[in-house]
């Protein structure tokens, strides 16, 4: 099944940075895309922008309101047969100088949005998928702080990436082996990309090119992103990324198809 060949995608955290480029790209190319975030007034402006199918807010992070969302998209837009999980939180947290209750409604809520949420949501999705005879497409975006949690100031966000990773390959596992092999799941590990991710920083600015080169513009990812969608990968590494990836499935990808017992 081409990556591709989905109809309709729900993508989280659709109103700035990736998820606005990934909906753009998307639209382009004749889909239909429902945007999702926070902040209505960001995703009604992008919508217009880029000239989103429609969009919605939601807090992803507030798992109680999923179902009930989940309900209004299908009843809406029966046809979607894509969900890109791409909203998160990157949250500065120092064990030793933060306030222990500081420390922990932010690592909650990090946890909240970077893991609960798309769990939920895809967990929401899977019934309606497997009924699709076509298939359908599932895309989370993690990070290669999934694999080398070198980002020491994010201690929570590297742990909820490599949640996502481990969540993407053993998803695609569990649905490989239940015979809905045609659900697709994609996992995109960016590295540092020049968005507003970092905004919560004493430095928010120290992932734009001027102060880091090997950060990648948000042109340069999607043009990554772009060439292992269409190829049908189902690992897509931008830039040096890569090469961590790489070498983390040479290591580690045949132990666990040897421990889990293949796809």
């Amino acid at each position: 099944m081409s990556a591709l060949s989905f109809s309709c995608a729900l993508v989280t955290g659709g109103g700035g940075g990736l998820g606005r480029a990934i909906s753009d790209y998307l639209l382009k190319n004749g889909k239909k895309v429902i945007i999702v975030g926070r902040t209505e007034s960001n995703l009604r402006q992008t919508a217009q922008e880029i000239g989103a199918t429609d969009y919605f807010v939601l807090d992803t992070g507030k798992t109680h309101e999923i179902p009930s969302f989940i309900d209004t998209i299908i009843g809406k837009y029966p046809e979607v047969d894509c969900l890109i999980n791409n909203a998160g939180v990157q949250r500065p947290l120092q064990v030793l100088r933060d306030e222990p209750a500081d420390f922990l409604l932010k690592a909650d809520e990090e946890i909240d949005i970077n893991v609960r949420g798309p769990m939920h949501l895809t967990l929401g999705f899977l019934e309606h998928f497997k009924g699709k005879p076509h298939g359908a497409t599932i895309i989370n975006v993690s990070s290669i702080l999934a694999f080398v949690p070198f980002s020491v100031i994010n201690p929570v966000y590297n742990g909820t990436k490599a949640w996502l990773h481990f969540w993407s390959m053993t998803l695609r596992s569990q649905l490989a082996r239940g015979g809905y092999e045609k659900i697709k799941v994609v996992e995109v590990a960016p590295p540092s990309v020049a968005t507003d991710l970092h905004r919560e920083r004493d430095d928010p600015d120290d992932n734009k090119k001027h102060k880091n080169p090997n950060v990648l513009s948000v042109e340069e990812f999607l043009q990554y992103f772009i060439t292992g969608l269409e190829r049908g990968d189902t690992m897509i590494a931008p830039g040096m990324s890569q090469d961590i990836v790489d070498k983390w499935y040479a290591e580690f990808g045949p132990l666990y198809e040897k421990l889990s017992g293949g796809p």
